[in-house]
């Protein structure tokens, strides 16, 4: 694996976090938005990732990046709240939030962040550890 593979591998990463964060921060956004049906209430998002693998010889693997499959949306039940004075409430007086747990979203927005940093720092140590060995030469 040469150095440049690097650059690739922390790229795809860097991609693949920023989803996490963009789907993070939607669901967060959307966390206490009501609807007066379960149909029409927002369901959370979480992004689908898969290692990629490049061959190198025989039986052998070497990783080579993070593919981004999609974003599926959260089969979990919406909550549903008892609000006979709000306007979407239906004719039991229930109105329907999303099933998007704060907590759960604060961790994967940290995580998504912390992986993000350190595949910026991965980089950065890439591009001195090549701009070193050129240096070595004068």
């Amino acid at each position: 694996m040469s150095l440049h593979n690097i650059f690739d591998i922390s790229g795809s990463a860097l991609s693949a976090q920023s989803v996490r964060l963009n789907t993070t921060a939607s669901n967060m956004a959307n966390a206490e938005s009501v609807s007066s049906s379960v149909n029409e209430t927002y369901k959370a998002r979480h992004p689908v990732f898969s290692a990629v693998y490049e061959s190198l010889s025989g039986s052998k693997y070497s990783g080579a990046g993070v593919n981004v499959l999609g974003v599926v949306e959260s089969a979990a039940e919406p909550r549903v709240k008892y609000q006979p004075e709000n306007p979407l409430s239906d004719e039991n007086g229930n109105v329907f939030l999303p099933n998007v747990n704060i907590v759960e979203e604060m961790a994967n927005m940290i995580s998504a962040s912390r992986n993000y940093q350190a595949n910026v720092e991965i980089a950065n140590t890439a591009k001195t550890l090549i701009q070193r060995t050129l240096n070595l030469g004068q």
